[in-house]
């Protein structure tokens, strides 16, 4: 029984799980392969607690999977495993297409085994959300919003693997009846993210006096979605999205990436006393092949469908997201240290 949740150790994952048990009282069990960015120490705050369980389970491996539908009987499945980084799908894209395509295939198939197997009380409340990001709608110009009906026009592996999966999800609705939701959101930030991303990579290289790189002029936009008001939404889809249906969450928090780093400059510079301002840290890089202008969600199906909206603006979530990293370097140290230091990725010619 429950909610059987893929991914989540990572980031969005693992705020999905905290809310569900903690927030919702919701059994939930986490599937993870335990990627370089995964991590347990996440999921503390759920230790002890009996309706949480975590089984080791790899998305690709179509067996495992099926043990886990047997074994837990789940009542819906959010399924956010993926590889997520775009710099990362640029130099090494065939894991992308593994995990993000293969993967949500079998996934999509054991689901669909499962419920053929359901009584129809349950078949009734089986619910299979699909997770995805506006990412697989390629790019906006200086005007216009992305909906559930923007076509697809992704530029990197990553958004193209997202995009597949999207396709293959909607597909097992239409075609075999699995009650399929997708959801498409805007760049989540908070705490508890793998030091890779834009904000928690400002934010260490910050405390730690390093340079701060931002991609070409930095005045790529993006619209920011705190981690928490995400999980909301996700989890309000369990009983108020409708199948077959698309559902988009954005943070109505449009900052262009320069905007951004200059923000998390200024908060650090009021939390932590230095000798120098922070933004003196700011140094242009080479911008990302194919690297989107503009991205921005209109969320208002989702307000109106699920009642949902953002609770915290850019300049709150942000202050608390600095002032957590500030207080968990015991979370982001070993990582920082042992999987990933803040080196450039991303660039063709870094590839072997």
């Amino acid at each position: 029984m429950g909610v059987l949740v893929t991914g989540g150790a990572g980031f969005i994952g693992s705020a999905v799980c905290r809310r569900l048990v903690l927030s919702h009282r919701i059994p939930v069990v986490n599937i993870d392969k335990l990627t370089y960015a995964a991590n347990l120490r996440s999921l503390d705050a759920l230790a002890g607690e009996q309706s949480y369980m975590f089984e080791q389970v790899d998305i690709c491996d179509r067996a495992g999977v099926d043990g886990v539908f047997g074994k837990h009987e789940p009542d819906a499945v959010i399924h956010l495993a993926a590889e997520s980084h775009v710099d990362r799908s640029i130099t090494g894209p065939s894991t992308f297409i593994d995990t993000n395509v293969m993967g949500t295939y079998n996934l999509l198939e054991a689901a669909r085994k499962y419920y053929d197997l359901l009584t129809p009380e349950r078949r009734r409340r089986f619910r299979f959300v699909h997770v995805s990001t506006d990412e697989v709608y390629g790019s906006l110009g200086a005007t216009g919003l992305f909906c559930e009906e923007t076509p697809y026009r992704p530029s990197s592996p990553y958004s193209a693997s997202k995009a597949a999966s999207d396709h293959l999800a909607h597909a097992w609705f239409k075609t075999y009846d699995l009650p399929v939701i997708v959801s498409n959101c805007s760049n989540n930030y908070g705490p508890y993210q793998f030091p890779e991303k834009l904000i928690p990579l400002i934010i260490l290289n910050a405390i730690e006096g390093k340079p701060l790189p931002v991609y070409g002029n930095g005045s790529n936009v993006r619209d920011w979605l705190y981690v928490d008001d995400h999980a909301e939404g996700l989890i309000s889809l369990l009983t108020r999205g409708r199948p077959g249906e698309k559902y988009n969450f954005g943070g109505n928090s449009e900052r262009s990436n320069l905007d951004v780093v200059e923000l998390i400059c200024d908060v650090l510079d009021q939390m932590v006393a230095g000798r120098a301002r922070r933004r003196s840290l700011i140094t242009f890089v080479k911008d990302r092949p194919g690297h989107d202008l503009r991205y921005a969600i209109d969320a208002s199906k989702a307000r109106h469908e699920l009642g949902w909206k953002p609770s915290k603006t850019f300049e709150e979530g942000i202050a608390q997201t600095v002032q957590w990293y500030l207080e968990s370097r015991a979370w982001w140290e070993a990582p920082r240290v042992n999987v990933y230091g803040g080196t450039r990725l991303g660039l063709p010619e870094m590839q072997h």
